[in-house]
């Protein structure tokens, strides 16, 4: 009996311990600046989660719009094509819908040092420093910008169509995700299918460019295995022009980098070159660019910010796609082969995986990146 009761004081003391422990952590959520926005952030992911519901659920209902059961099964059919043809590899991705409230579903902050290629970061618990932060609070979002722009910072705030929770949860499928034509849409499945395949640790310029890649060119093929030869032919003609923008901000990188290089001491004269790159970067949009884009409107190249927070941010997505494209050529254009080979060739070299394919190719491997 004296066991039972001390046992019972102990499991006591243990529910009031947790409860304690629960009751600090609210009053941190609430009082602390990072803990009221991981609280909204927890509260906006558990609503979306909340509201899933199975896509071959509401394609089989009758009451799914036509317009919407038509996006939902284009996704369907390039999951299965990414995996079949493509030889991704998928979880639970893009098997489940959730509807939001709103047409924008977060807005994300990134800046950089004005005169450093480099960005400046923010600190979350057990992520660490990461180089975003996104809002749902919208107002705060634009708060936050101004206050980084103030600080010093180059900034960058955009809305983005979805988010990943990095496999803590089966995330699904959203439309602000739909919202985006076929073409970009089945683009968009394969190349998120490339990171649940493969994601090499801390390698997000390669893990993003070969995604990139590899969901242009598994698009064009998928809308080509369905007959919708003029679909994919616009595919490749976006490519093409992802392809000389990647090479634009490549060299614009280069050139802000040796710009910043030249002036180790001087401040306002890395500030002063930089300006200057961005006006001869501006020029050469509206000369040399534009008239080589068919796919892209030229007067949209001049609302295109330059600042070191773009380039960065470009940077990511676009570098070195013609590596990509010159292993593609070596195995006849046959895009399964050409992905099984990129990622066997980064799990080789995981910390170096452009080197990885630069030797792959012979080419000479640049002390930058090895």
């Amino acid at each position: 009996m004296a066991d039972q009761i001390t046992r019972r004081r102990v499991f006591v003391w243990l529910r009031r311990s947790l409860l304690a422990v629960v009751a600090l952590a609210a009053l941190f959520l609430t009082l602390v600046p990072i803990g009221r926005y991981l609280a909204r952030a927890a509260f906006e992911e558990a609503k979306i989660l909340a509201r899933r519901q199975p896509i071959a659920t509401l394609l089989a209902d009758t009451a799914t719009e036509p317009r919407l059961r038509a996006k939902l099964q284009l996704v369907l059919d390039a999951r299965r094509f990414a995996i079949d043809s493509l030889g991704l590899t998928a979880q639970q991705e893009f098997t489940t819908f959730s509807r939001l409230d709103r047409d924008t579903l977060v807005l994300v902050l990134s800046a950089a040092y004005r005169d450093s290629l480099a960005f400046r970061t923010w600190w979350f618990p057990v992520v660490g420093r990461v180089p975003y932060k996104g809002f749902f609070d919208f107002a705060a979002g634009r708060r936050e910008a101004k206050a980084v722009d103030a600080a010093g910072f180059d900034a960058v705030l955009r809305p983005a169509a979805a988010f990943s929770t990095l496999g803590w949860f089966n995330d699904p499928l959203l439309p602000t995700t739909l919202a985006l034509d076929t073409l970009e849409l089945a683009s968009t499945v394969i190349h998120e299918l490339v990171h649940t395949t493969y994601y090499a640790p801390g390698q997000a310029v390669f893990n993003e460019s070969v995604a990139n890649f590899v969901g242009s060119r598994g698009a064009e093929r998928f809308f080509r295995a369905r007959g919708q030869t003029r679909a994919a032919d616009v595919v490749a003609r976006r490519w093409a022009d992802e392809r000389v923008l990647g090479t634009f901000w490549s060299a614009l990188y280069a050139s802000v980098d040796s710009a910043f290089k030249s002036h180790p001491g001087d401040r306002a004269a890395r500030l002063t070159a930089r300006d200057t790159v961005f006006a001869q970067a501006r020029q050469r949009l509206r000369a040399v660019l534009a008239p080589q884009l068919t796919t892209i409107d030229s007067s949209a190249l001049t609302r295109v910010r330059l600042n070191t927070a773009a380039v960065m941010a470009r940077r990511i997505y676009l570098t070195d796609l013609d590596l990509f494209e010159r292993v593609y050529a070596q195995n006849n254009s046959d895009i399964r082969t050409t992905i099984a080979k990129l990622l066997k060739l980064a799990r080789a070299e995981p910390k170096t995986p452009y080197a990885s394919v630069r030797k792959f190719l012979g080419d000479s491997v640049p002390a930058t990146v090895r």
